[in-house]
């Protein structure tokens, strides 16, 4: 309890010092777009103050962080007057924050019904996403776009009229012939995680600086002082709030002013919904946490808002936020901490990883102790040192990746990482070709236990031969005590060997020999996939399955021959020839069909190919196929099957919460099939 602390005078300093690194770390952020700590961060101090003023009222002065929003607009910029201030949204971190907020406006709202046979009722909600992005108001005057402005400190911002012009998405004419005389759109500019890669790739090119991630990418681009620059940047626009409105009625509800403003042609994320009570607010929170690495732009978090505007303006609003809306954050994705090491890990075609090892810290709901450094080159731009402060990423299933170090806590004993020599699992040389960014052991499976266990466990996997059972730490077991040394061996395993192994009951034992049986029946795409030929992914070794129909007439293929399959290029084409023309790898082959692994090999030129050209996509939940057993079926007629919708889309195939992938399906126009269609089209063709 705060008031069971320290004296007044310690609280003062605390509050004071409080303020100034939120002052300081919102500078950094809002105007100069160069974030010093993560969002984390950031509320974790944000709220320590709150508390403390609310604790002790008299530390809480007008210039306190908590009474404004955000920062002061760039000097380069003319400055705007918002007519209708820009408020910001206070912040949820769990649901029993949800549920007081829901409890608190039912209370508040009572009045409105009372006598009423929706006294009972629960409040209806507007929910929508919290992009991370930055916000914006634009100004249209009789349909027509005359001014753009950021959100500034909320009274105030920058016109950014001239780069907003260039934004494709927002239209410089309402698609309405009876505007309204003035209209304030609130929305947010944002960059699509696929263009802000783009984006980044041609900064490297150009010898150019990266930016940390598309928030950082959308407020560069958008503060650019020559609008040619920002053309050339693929932003984004989406709505979701109205400031001045005259000569037209306010919509009665959130949910339909977003409707408007989709009939007048301005962009609406299509992921939102109308719920009631707290548990609609939760259901929404946790369908979209669900899907949230699969959209194709950055959230950080929902946003709940009282649905109806009527009752929005009788709950009223606080000093810097409205009362009848709040964002639910979700956990953290990015957060700090300190690398207490940076070692390397060798992975299965001996590429050497350097890794970071961390003081333990939560990210995203997990703690996080390692995150990759990618390559040395990496680690030499980050400029990542042992002792470091870093700001730790952990984005959904992505593996945790440090974004950078934090300079101004960079400690005098920080030390730079030096790239070993030689192997730290066989000590075989490391090398790294002069064409490449990755070094690599040069030891080979046969003699780098780590390349050994690796390739292990990529032929057991499920995409490859599917041993179910077989994991890591068995893996790892059998390679340790030299009971394997290839996938051959896998299958000369017997119940002894298996049973006396740790944590290794007889019944798990029995079910690894079981699995390891059924696996000895597979597919040629799954074999070809499972021997780890570098620069081999699945699609890849679909389409070399498809083309040459059996192994040996892949073996023996010319590199004439594999430049004429899909997807393969120079590069694959060298992998493939110098894989088959290494003796171990056909010794390798020969021992797996002597332990009785098996495929049906078919000329499959000779097999019809209706789907041949067609490229479809599968999204959603089907009611009676998986994914794999849907795919399997359209790339036995021909087709294939991709991870993402673009304009060489022929079908999209559609089932249950699809998400983005069907919205951009409808946006280009492509052909969406259910279950039930895809099923007509296969029997048909």
């Amino acid at each position: 309890m705060l008031d069971n602390g320290p004296a007044p005078s310690a609280w003062q300093q605390r509050a004071q010092w409080l303020q100034n690194e939120l002052h300081r770390h919102a500078h950094a952020y809002y105007v100069l777009d160069q974030p010093t700590v993560p969002d984390a961060e950031y509320d974790r101090l944000f709220s320590e103050l709150q508390a403390l003023e609310a604790a002790h009222p008299e530390l809480c002065s007008s210039t306190s962080p908590t009474q404004r929003v955000g920062g002061a607009p760039l000097p380069q910029f003319e400055q705007v007057q918002h007519s209708v201030p820009m408020l910001s949204l206070n912040n949820a971190f769990a649901d029993e924050e949800v549920i007081a907020f829901d409890k608190r406006l039912g209370e508040g709202l009572k009045d409105n019904f009372k006598d009423s046979p929706e006294e009972s009722q629960p409040v209806t909600y507007a929910v929508e996403l919290k992009f991370d992005g930055l916000a914006i108001n634009l100004r249209y005057e009789h349909g027509v776009l005359v001014q753009a402005a950021t959100r500034g400190d909320g009274a105030s911002g920058e016109n950014v009229t001239a780069n907003i012009r260039t934004v494709r998405a927002i239209p410089l004419r309402l698609h309405t012939d009876h505007p309204p005389a003035v209209l304030d759109v609130r929305g947010e500019v944002l960059m699509y995680k696929a263009d802000f890669m783009r984006l980044n790739a041609r900064q490297r090119d150009a010898g150019l600086k990266e930016f940390a991630n598309p928030r950082n990418a959308a407020a560069g681009s958008l503060r650019q002082l020559d609008s040619r620059i920002t053309a050339h940047r693929a932003l984004r626009f989406f709505c979701y709030g109205i400031g001045m409105l005259e000569g037209a009625p306010l919509p009665p509800s959130h949910s339909a002013l977003l409707d408007w403003y989709a009939a007048l042609g301005l962009p609406v994320c299509p992921v939102r919904a109308v719920v009631q009570g707290a548990a609609g607010l939760l259901d929404f929170y946790r369908q979209t946490g669900a899907s949230r690495a699969s959209l194709p732009y950055d959230i950080d978090g929902v946003v709940y808002k009282v649905n109806d505007v009527a009752q929005q303006q009788k709950l009223g609003y606080v000093s810097r936020a409205p009362r009848f809306a709040i964002a639910h954050k979700f956990p953290a994705e990015e957060a700090l901490t300190t690398v207490l090491d940076i070692e390397v890990q060798v992975g299965r075609t001996g590429a050497i990883t350097p890794v970071a090892r961390l003081a333990p810290v939560a990210v995203g709901g997990v703690t996080v102790t390692n995150a990759t450094l990618h390559n040395e080159d990496e680690v030499r731009r980050k400029d990542v040192r042992l002792g470091d402060t870093v700001i730790v990423r952990r984005a959904g299933d992505v593996i945790p990746e440090v974004v950078a170090p934090v300079l101004e806590r960079r400690p005098p004993t920080a030390t730079e990482f030096i790239m070993p020599t030689r192997c730290p699992v066989c000590d075989s040389p490391i090398v790294r070709p002069e064409e490449e960014s990755i070094a690599r052991c040069s030891g080979g499976w046969l003699k780098c236990a780590a390349q050994r266990k690796g390739g292990l466990m990529h032929f057991v996997s499920r995409r490859a031969m599917d041993v179910e059972g077989l994991g890591d730490q068995l893996i790892e077991q059998l390679v340790d005590k030299n009971l394997i040394s290839t996938p051959a061996d896998l299958y000369k395993l017997g119940f002894t060997t298996l049973a006396q192994l740790d944590r290794m009951a007889d019944k798990s034992a029995i079910n690894v020999l079981a699995a390891l049986e059924k696996s000895r029946a597979t597919t040629l795409p799954r074999l070809i996939y499972g021997l780890g030929i570098r620069h081999v992914g699945e699609a890849t070794a679909k389409e070399l399955a498809r083309h040459f129909g059996k192994l040996d007439a892949l073996m023996t293929a010319s590199e004439e021959d594999l430049l004429s399959v899909a997807d393969v290029g120079p590069v694959v084409a060298q992998s493939i020839l110098q894989f088959f023309q290494d003796p171990l790898n056909i010794e390798l082959i020969e021992q797996l069909l002597a332990g009785g692994v098996h495929w049906s090999e078919v000329t499959l030129s000779s097999t019809p190919q209706p789907f041949k050209g067609k490229t479809f996509v599968l999204t959603g939940t089907l009611p009676n196929l998986s994914r794999e057993e849907a795919g399997a079926q359209i790339e036995a007629m021909g087709g294939k099957v991709a991870g993402s919708v673009s304009k060489k889309t022929s079908y999209v195939v559609a089932g249950e919460e699809a998400g983005s992938k069907l919205t951009k399906a409808q946006e280009l126009g492509i052909a969406i099939l259910d279950e039930a269609g895809l099923l007509h089209l296969l029997d048909n063709v």
